[in-house]
């Protein structure tokens, strides 16, 4: 699929005092891009639509340039210390997205400026727990790779990251635009993730991402350029035929790494979840989707925060993960498979 362009782009007058915001003024000026100005990233009005349903599509292809001013970064337990806030919003169009919720009335695009600022942050979090390792995960509120070919942040970020001593990265993506990626500074010290699925559930509930053949060829690519390399198998959705579609994408993952270096390849299980205030959104901004969200055949988990899920019942858990896992040992034995939730 062609890399994501917005249709149009709002901008905070102080982000133009920063140079990746002159730089993107002028890029975008420059593309023939409608730009608008707004007085926050967290207040955008007037994007486009007769309907609720034509704004939140409209959104999704709307890019806002802004200043990050809260810089104390948000918890990324268990897989990170911290999370790396360097975008917000996604243009994918994925049913199940958790974004769908916590990004509520904002799902536009935001890009931070204030590179230097938020490194500054990170670094005063590495000098604090040092000489521990301090992980920063960068895809905690977007998809950072489907949106770096315009910014080149999340490439500062791996340089940046690559240059401490105590100072770790991971992101995880769906799409396949990585090659400004490869040759970055990342001294090893940054984890590239792809969220992976069967073809089911990519070609039915993931539009606007890249395909799963693109994913892999994407995978390989990075692993070539020395990233450790991380699989999410998110979210695992029991769909007809599931065992077989599971199992023919960790064959196809297997054949697509070939002669690549796994010794040191993580694998993430996620299985489908999902709240009933998510339902409600997704209900009215996929009308037509086929995910199946039925209480009546889940089981209630609380949350930490007191917000409860709707999970797979204990027997149908519990055979998605001993079968995917037989999976993983059979074509990744040496593999990492760091939980299963």
């Amino acid at each position: 699929m062609k890399p994501f362009v917005p249709k149009l782009v709002y901008f905070e007058p102080e982000a133009l005092s920063y140079p990746l915001g002159k730089e993107l003024y002028e890029k975008f000026t420059h593309m023939g891009i409608e730009i608008r100005e707004t007085t926050s990233h967290n207040q955008v009005r007037g994007i486009p639509g007769e309907t609720e349903l034509a704004r939140y599509r409209n959104a999704k292809a709307t890019l806002v340039v802004g200043v990050r001013r809260t810089l104390k970064f948000d918890s990324s337990k268990p897989s990170a210390e911290y999370a790396l806030p360097l975008a917000t919003g996604c243009m994918g169009h994925c049913h199940y997205c958790y974004l769908q919720t916590t990004l509520g009335s904002k799902p536009y695009i935001r890009v931070y400026v204030n590179l230097d600022d938020i490194f500054a942050q990170a670094q005063t979090y590495i000098d604090e727990r040092a000489p521990e390792i301090t992980r920063f995960e960068a895809a905690c509120t977007s998809d950072i790779v489907g949106i770096d070919h315009l910014t080149h942040s999340l490439k500062k970020a791996i340089e940046f990251i690559g240059a401490t001593d105590y100072g770790r990265l991971r992101f995880v993506t769906k799409y396949e635009h990585v090659d400004h990626l490869l040759d970055a500074k990342h001294n090893g010290k940054t984890r590239f993730r792809f969220s992976v699925n069967s073809r089911y559930v990519i070609r039915h509930f993931e539009p606007g991402t890249s395909s799963f053949d693109a994913r892999l060829a994407a995978a390989r690519k990075v692993a070539g350029a020395g990233y450790k390399l991380g699989f999410v198998v998110a979210p695992i959705y029991r769909h007809d035929g599931w065992q077989e579609g599971y199992y023919e994408l960790f064959q196809e993952l297997a054949r697509q790494l070939e002669g690549v270096d796994l010794s040191d390849l993580t694998f993430e299980l996620i299985q489908h979840r999902f709240t009933k205030p998510a339902k409600r959104v997704i209900e009215q901004r996929y009308p037509n989707t086929k995910l199946d969200l039925d209480e009546s055949k889940r089981k209630y988990k609380w949350g930490r925060h007191g917000i409860g899920k709707y999970v797979y019942v204990d027997e149908e858990a519990q055979e998605l993960e001993e079968t995917i896992r037989s999976y993983i040992a059979r074509f990744f034995p040496a593999a990492q498979v760091q939980y299963f939730t």
